[in-house]
């Protein structure tokens, strides 16, 4: 069995792992980078190299390459069924925004479909001699960890997961048995995240302190899960004013309504979707971002989407607030304002006056989950570390030799093991 890493090593963004046994090769995600205007795109590999792609989440860094492989023919795509709906909602509204940089259109996710084969939770594939199948991720809904039977040898690949339950999610099955390779996330390896409770009724009470200031705040949220979390949250904290939701959350809300097997709470979720007041166009922007009012809105790291107009009325103004709810990866205007305070406002740098907060909502396991997965976990695998910063995937592995006496790598990207 060999291991060849695409991407996604020592960074976070266009993951992507061949895994190569004697009659079966798996794709394990393909995905893209987002931090700059052109996108990166992992190691090319050829679709007819291929036995079938398995996708963990929806997320762009882990599906927005997948329609390469499916230009001219294509492989089975394995996921789950929500996965995909939420994967075609994200990559459609990609190509829109980047399409002129895409090696891939349209046509090509049409094809995507029409190659899927869909599963849930704890149901096995089979894929020629070999066998895949999801545990619950807890990172998004419908995020799976691929557990693959191939060769003789169990091979766990957890794509993004979140071992802590959400307001919005149940947390990630890390009960992985026995396991003999171990392909492992690193975002937050190092660091503990804060308490989450407490993390919310932080959030809430800045959101009152800045309407009540007569100021607007806006939360830059992921389209796909925290626009949906942010909202029950304010709803289930009797949050008394309006809360406005746009952009291409409000798809996504319909589709988390119609798979409520894949959320916590399907009532709580309903209500407070029900609750939110829809943005319908331009008309609407423009009166609500001079309200006082919080404004959910993708794209959760500013690179487009609604959130980059609201970004450039909200910053000028000191009464007004801007709050992070999610992981602002390096490069992006996001992580840069943080860094900075300093937002890109038609192409110029601009001092931000309103107040830039961040509020670890994060959907990733910290440092105290990752070692109770290990503990928990029979046999001695062989690790790998990625998506993470490269400090972050580097350490992580040194302290799984240290910790566990496991053998334990960072690969970079082209890093090609036999197993």
């Amino acid at each position: 069995m060999r291991l060849k890493f695409l991407g996604g090593t020592r960074q976070v963004g266009r993951s992507g792992v061949l895994l190569a046994g004697e009659r079966t090769r798996l794709l394990l995600d393909y995905g893209v980078m987002l931090s700059r205007e052109e996108p990166g795109f992992p190691i090319h590999v050829k679709p007819r190299d291929l036995d079938a792609v398995v996708l963990t989440h929806a997320h762009l860094d882990h599906s927005g390459a997948v329609p390469i492989l499916y230009i001219d023919d294509g492989v089975p795509l394995i996921t789950t069924d929500l996965t995909f709906e939420l994967s075609e909602l994200l990559i459609e509204d990609f190509i829109g925004l980047s399409g002129l940089y895409l090696p891939y259109e349209y046509i090509d996710l049409l094809n995507m479909r029409k190659h899927l084969n869909g599963t849930s939770f704890n149901e096995t594939t089979k894929v020629k001699d070999s066998t895949v199948e999801f545990k619950e991720g807890g990172h998004l809904p419908g995020a799976g960890m691929a557990t693959i039977q191939i060769d003789g040898k169990r091979v766990i690949y957890t794509g993004d997961i979140n071992a802590r339950k959400t307001t919005l999610l149940r947390g990630a099955d890390i009960e992985l048995g026995e396991v003999d390779v171990l392909i492992t996330e690193s975002t937050y390896a190092l660091q503990e995240h804060e308490d989450r409770e407490k993390v919310e009724k932080s959030f809430v009470e800045y959101a009152r302190q800045v309407v009540e200031g007569d100021g607007t705040l806006l939360v830059p949220a992921f389209a796909v899960g925290r626009a949906q979390e942010v909202a029950m949250v304010l709803y289930k904290e009797r949050f008394g004013y309006d809360v406005y939701m746009d952009g291409m959350a409000l798809k996504t809300n319909d589709i988390l309504l119609r798979n409520g097997e894949y959320v916590r709470d399907l009532s709580l979720l309903s209500k407070a979707l029900n609750w939110v007041k829809r943005v319908e166009g331009w008309k609407d922007r423009k009166r609500i971002v001079k309200e006082r009012c919080v404004i959910i809105s993708p794209a959760g790291m500013l690179v487009g989407g609604a959130a980059a107009f609201y970004n450039e009325r909200v910053s000028g103004n000191p009464k007004n607030g801007i709050s992070f709810v999610s992981y602002q990866v390096r490069g992006t205007p996001g992580r840069q304002m943080l860094e900075s305070k300093v937002a890109l406002i038609n192409g110029k740098p601009q001092k931000v006056k309103a107040e830039v907060r961040n509020f670890d909502f994060s959907s990733h396991s910290g440092r105290s989950e990752f070692l109770e997965m290990l503990k928990k976990m029979k046999g001695s695998p062989k690790v790998f570390t990625m998506h993470g910063e490269e400090e972050n995937c580097i350490q992580f592995a040194k302290d799984i030799k240290d910790k566990f006496g496991l053998d334990a790598t960072a690969p970079r990207a082209g890093g090609e093991y036999e197993l």
